[in-house]
């Protein structure tokens, strides 16, 4: 059998390093692409002469560059993304510029390449404040965030590009993924704030919202679980842990890890963050668990093994 190539978009990122590293374990060669707007060259710095990989910078808004990419790969992994909810309250297009035209191109070049299977890393912000809970991939949501709602019109464009190409899709609908080489998000920035305060934390709402972290190792089993194991033309994924920690617990997490005590807690009130801070999301897991996958690393595992991360790796001096 000849050896399977994979485009894998966002490649130096967080998510996409750690997918790199299991596709090559698993025999694939992979041309990793990344505009390193967000992503880093370090995060596959471990990867250096390994043959079967081969890394471009690109920017996937430019359609030309996209087509150059797509000769000879038999399915393309899709992680870049603009994922900062509280910019894009500024920057109105840069969810649809980097989300949804960026997948435009992408279907485009696949479309003409004839290029089938197209995994794409979607989140559980298309859920909007669900008030269905645990929320199962049928829920139909309001949106509360561009970001969630350029990942719900790049969902339907794949779904729709099924009807008219040879292309399958499989998304999966990811809750907060943690772990090693993550550099934003709650528990990087309660590393940050207490390096430079150790005697006061400020924490965005009122603490109590309640989330899913899971663990960077299980979301790349569920992604490859779900991508080898369902067949339809359009799969679609919840990727969570069934234990939920409030922000505080987050907070006492960090705190014990760095070896603290007595730290007051400033809150900013209210029980969101930001503007698309969704307060609760708890996902269903069901339907991947059905093809056999389950997430092995509890939450509270998960974010203090992340916790540990950011303080070796220079959370404190960014």
């Amino acid at each position: 059998m000849d050896e399977l190539k994979a485009l894998v978009t966002g490649a130096a990122g967080f998510i996409g390093s750690h997918l790199v590293d299991r596709l090559l374990k698993e025999g694939w060669s992979v041309l990793g692409v990344d505009n390193l707007s967000e992503g880093r060259l370090e995060n596959l710095a471990h990867l250096n002469g390994n043959e079967r990989l081969a890394f471009r910078k690109l920017d996937l808004r430019d359609a030309a560059v996209v087509n150059e990419a797509l000769p000879g790969v038999d399915a393309v992994f899709h992680l870049a993304a603009h994922a900062n909810i509280r910019t894009s309250l500024v920057d109105h297009r840069a969810d649809l510029e980097h989300n949804l035209i960026a997948t435009l191109n992408l279907l485009e070049a696949m479309a003409r390449e004839r290029v089938r299977d197209l995994v794409f890393a979607s989140t559980s912000a298309i859920y909007g404040e669900a008030t269905l809970k645990p929320t199962p991939e049928s829920y139909m949501p309001v949106q509360t965030s561009l970001y969630g709602a350029s990942k719900l019109a790049s969902e339907a464009y794949m779904q729709a590009f099924s009807q008219f190409s040879e292309i399958s899709s499989w998304s999966f609908r990811f809750s907060n993924v943690v772990g090693e080489r993550m550099r934003r998000g709650v528990i990087h920035d309660f590393v940050r704030k207490l390096h430079e305060n150790p005697r006061e934390l400020e924490i965005l709402g009122d603490g109590k919202q309640s989330k899913e972290y899971i663990y960077v190792s299980d979301c790349v089993e569920a992604i490859l679980t779900g991508y080898t194991k369902a067949k339809e033309r359009v799969n679609a994924f919840n990727i969570a842990v069934e234990d939920n920690l409030t922000v505080d617990e987050v907070a006492d997490i960090v705190i014990s890890e760095m070896g603290l005590s007595g730290v007051r807690r400033k809150y900013t009130g209210g029980p969101r963050g930001w503007i698309g801070d969704n307060p609760v999301v708890h996902l269903s897991i069901e339907k991947l668990k059905a093809l056999g996958w389950r997430p092995r690393v509890r939450a509270r595992d998960a974010v203090a093994i992340t916790a540990r991360w950011a303080m070796a790796h220079g959370a404190g001096g960014e």
